[in-house]
């Protein structure tokens, strides 16, 4: 059985002032969007993924990246990273290690779990003294988006 279209598909309309809309277009085309819907969509799915991560759900599960670069050579601090990721042993699905230079590491972290803890690891990775950089990329696991 195929569904209909309109049971599928929510049809909005909405006013947005001409010169912001030409910026907008202007921004889709060079992104590669074939039309409007779909890079509204996305701004749509982004900022529920950002709702996620900012409302204190216990059960809520979000998944995301922590990249970090720091100094290998930093007296025990790859004993304090890896003490952090075995704490959150739970959230840490993965992690790939890089050598960029003779001093700096790079190091990426898979994470999904509880967003609180995923929040603890990235806050205490990043505080500790020889990380020289730390982001979070924030992603959901798609179960409630469409």
């Amino acid at each position: 059985m195929v569904a209909e279209p309109d049971k599928l598909l929510a049809r909005i309309g909405i006013s947005i002032p001409s010169d912001l809309l030409e910026i907008y277009d202007a921004y889709i085309d060079k992104k590669g969007y074939t039309n409007r819907s779909e890079a509204i969509r996305d701004l749509i799915r982004e900022t529920l993924i950002v709702r996620d991560w900012e409302i204190k759900d216990a059960g809520k599960t979000v998944a995301g990246t922590i990249t970090y670069v720091y100094d290998h050579h930093k007296r025990e601090l790859v004993n304090e990273i890896i003490e952090l990721q075995h704490a959150c042993e739970d959230q840490v699905i993965s992690s790939m290690h890089v050598h960029l230079d003779h001093h700096n590491c790079l190091e990426t972290v898979v994470v999904k779990g509880n967003v609180d803890t995923i929040k603890y690891l990235f806050d205490s990775l990043k505080a500790l003294k020889g990380v020289k950089h730390c982001t979070i990329s924030m992603t959901t696991t798609g179960a409630d988006l469409s």
